[in-house]
């Protein structure tokens, strides 16, 4: 085959793009598949054409199944027959818990069950790389290949997509250059892509740590409104200042900045745990109304850039114990586990009261 075809990640790519467009991607394995699409990005256009090419399956992870009463009988997905009078504005409700408790869903529902559903969670799995609602429309394709090529789309190979996607942490170094910052004139920045083309991660060296001893570490997510904008409802700028603030007092240590926004969800759907957190419901149960995990994020990136910046111990700054289970799973030798309590606020009282509650973490 000839090198100008794309790579599966570059596939993958474009695969996100066009479901965040709210255009169809084939799901193909051995000729048959699925054609799916974004129940939040779906058209009233398309929605009728996927009618008119056979019959239409709403998928959701079981953690919105649960909130809808939904028996999800797939393990962590529930599969739905779509309803023959149900339009675009039904679909994105089933998706979207924004107004659940003032005009709640309800049944009866069409539970479907049996059969094989690999194609299904390998949509999910695609719609929460895409960081947009893991919710999903599709109808199952004969010849799938062909279909993909008679009307333009997208097609991946679901067995090796889903494969690429579970090891998302796998990464290429592009460039370092020296940066001087505050806290330390002698910076230095490394950028590293994901080899699945989803995200962009950062390691900021301080002064020069020795990779022979354990480096003072903080493995920190990406966060615009506490990092950037100073958003009182989380500690995140807090801890992100004090442990580099930490590091230019040591005279050495590392940050990776991981480009996990929202525990992994991304921003959009961040803000939108953010309204049903007005709504009542604390941060893990926003993300399971959304559709998501408690946490989202691999730390294993994490593990692997200090990896290939040739670390092997590190002190790490985190009130996070799974933070310090995944840096020892993944090889990283945690000698000690340095606590960042700090930037606790009248706003984010509570959320930090749920983490330390059900995240566990040490506050």
């Amino acid at each position: 085959m000839s090198s100008l075809f794309p790579t599966i990640a570059e596939r993958l790519a474009r695969a996100r793009s066009d479901l965040r467009m709210g255009m169809g991607v084939v799901l193909s394995q051995d000729g048959a598949g699925i054609l799916a699409i974004s129940a939040e990005a779906v058209s009233t256009d398309r929605l009728t054409e996927m009618r008119n090419q056979g019959d239409v399956t709403l998928t959701l992870t079981s953690r919105r199944a649960e909130t809808l009463k939904i028996r999800a009988y797939d393990g962590d997905i529930a599969r739905l027959a779509l309803p023959r009078d149900a339009g675009v504005a039904w679909v994105r409700a089933m998706a979207d818990p924004a107004d659940d408790l003032l005009h709640p869903m309800k049944g009866p529902w069409q539970e479907l069950r049996g059969g094989d559903c690999s194609h299904a969670k390998t949509a999910i799995q695609l719609a929460k790389t895409a960081q947009i609602l893991p919710a999903i429309l599709y109808i199952y394709l004969e010849n799938s290949d062909t279909f993909a090529r008679d009307h333009d789309l997208t097609v991946i190979n679901a067995h090796d997509s889903t494969h690429l996607m579970q090891n998302a942490h796998a990464l290429t170094q592009v460039v370092h250059a020296r940066l001087p910052m505050t806290v330390s004139e002698a910076g230095r920045l490394h950028v590293f892509r994901t080899n699945d083309g989803s995200s962009e991660h950062y390691a900021v060296e301080i002064g020069s740590p020795d990779r022979d001893q354990p480096a003072l570490t903080r493995l920190h997510s990406a966060c615009f409104t506490g990092d950037v904008i100073g958003s009182l409802k989380c500690d995140c700028g807090p801890q992100l200042n004090a442990a580099l603030a930490a590091m230019g007092q040591n005279g050495a240590g590392i940050l990776l900045y991981l480009n996990q926004e929202g525990r992994g969800i991304g921003l959009a759907n961040k803000m939108r745990a953010y309204s049903l957190q007005d709504q009542g419901f604390d941060t893990v149960e926003a993300n399971h109304r959304l559709g998501f995990e408690d946490d989202e994020r691999d730390f294993r990136t994490g593990a692997e850039i200090l990896k290939k910046l040739g670390f092997k111990s590190v002190r790490l700054m985190t009130n996070n114990p799974a933070k310090v289970a995944k840096m020892q799973d993944m090889g990283i030798e945690v000698v000690e586990r340095v606590g960042l309590k700090v930037g606790e606020t009248d706003q984010n009282r509570t959320y930090l009261a749920t983490k330390a509650k059900k995240s566990g973490h040490l506050l």
